[in-house]
């Protein structure tokens, strides 16, 4: 894996302030802490076409990367287009010029939707007999096995069973936020191990060459699929703090023993998985598109049905995942009361 140390790798220097431009549209906010719904009146198409376009997709991104993930149903936005609002999106809110759309390993080259197109379909040549049957396995942030992971992901499902199969989302910020500060300051100062290798499992499982080429930014190519990157990152767009570990992808915490990566990594999963109340859940329509910020949530597949369901997603690559001491949690960033507890000052000796 090549070394990383370029200044035009960074995301924005300073955190964006939105013009204010999507005011005017109607929304609501899903949870306190995640998620936001436009209503199906407001068309993507619209916002790529409007002479004030740029203004909207940067602010777009923006409220992506404050609110974790936008809903937006009865869209009727073709491939090319999610193509162009994944680009657009990164591109205006200060990702660097080397960072592209990204190409999945699994990706076939002759694929008819092009190479940065990732289709995502059940399959049935690949089992892993010996894998854990909880559904919390599922929970994780888009590619963070390659040096330069994802900023924003855009997925729409043309293909959908008539029930089942919604994505869940997790707020990182909030992980984050529950941390004691002792404990944060830690982490703060550790970085993870992360491995795609599951990928070579399944290309050899279904028969297909793994891309080894660039996929998408110079540093990601090769067939190792592995990075490291720091537990605790700063988004550049929000200058908020949080959470970059997960249970896909997330192999082990550097510079500790196994034992405490390995209690560390189920603690920040646990809090992932087990709070309901940093989640937002979205049952898919026709014509719905999703689109988040991965790099301060996570999401998750509810694999409960048998019929057919297919994905299209498109990925914008972002910076490399920084710590930036100048980052502030969620929850400071807005005046907000801290949830992390009581922490055990006063206790009585």
């Amino acid at each position: 894996m090549p070394a990383i140390a370029d200044d035009s790798l960074a995301g924005s220097p300073q955190p964006l302030q939105s013009t204010n431009s999507l005011d005017g549209f109607k929304k609501v906010l899903l949870t306190p802490t995640i998620g936001v719904e436009f209503d199906p009146s407001v068309k993507l198409t619209d916002l790529l076409k409007d002479e004030n376009s740029d203004n909207l997709i940067r602010d777009l991104g923006i409220l992506i990367a404050e609110r974790g993930v936008a809903f937006f149903r009865e869209q009727d936005l073709n491939i090319e287009q999610q193509r162009e609002l994944g680009t657009r999106l990164g591109r205006l809110t200060g990702n660097p010029l080397s960072s592209g759309l990204h190409i999945h390993p699994l990706t076939e080259s002759t694929s008819e939707l092009g190479s940065e197109v990732r289709v995502i379909e059940k399959k049935g040549q690949y089992v892993d007999t010996d894998d854990s049957n909880l559904a919390t396995k599922e929970w994780h942030s888009d590619i963070t096995f390659e040096p330069i992971p994802a900023d924003y992901s855009v997925l729409r499902l043309p293909v959908q069973p008539p029930t089942g199969g919604d994505t869940l989302w997790a707020s990182g910020y909030e992980v984050y936020d529950r941390l004691s500060p002792s404990f944060a300051a830690y982490l703060e100062t550790l970085s993870a191990y992360h491995s795609g290798g599951v990928f070579r499992t399944i290309a050899d499982a279904w028969g297909t060459k793994l891309r080894d080429d660039i996929r998408g930014h110079p540093f990601n190519h090769g067939p190792e699929l592995e990075a490291v990157h720091p537990v605790i990152r700063v988004n550049p767009v929000t200058g908020w703090k949080s959470v970059y570990v997960n249970a896909s992808f997330t192999k082990r915490i550097l510079g500790v023993t196994k034992d405490e990566s390995d209690r560390i990594l189920n603690y920040l999963i646990e809090l992932v998985d087990r709070n309901h109340d940093l989640q937002v859940r979205f049952r898919w329509q026709p014509n719905s598109v999703a689109i988040w910020d991965n790099r301060s949530n996570f999401h998750a597949a509810t694999r409960d049905y048998t019929e057919e369901r297919v994905g299209e997603r498109i990925i914008s690559l972002g910076e490399k995942p920084s710590f930036n001491p100048k980052g502030r949690s969620r929850r400071e960033a807005l005046g907000l009361k801290p949830s992390y507890g009581w922490t055990g000052e006063g206790q009585r000796t």
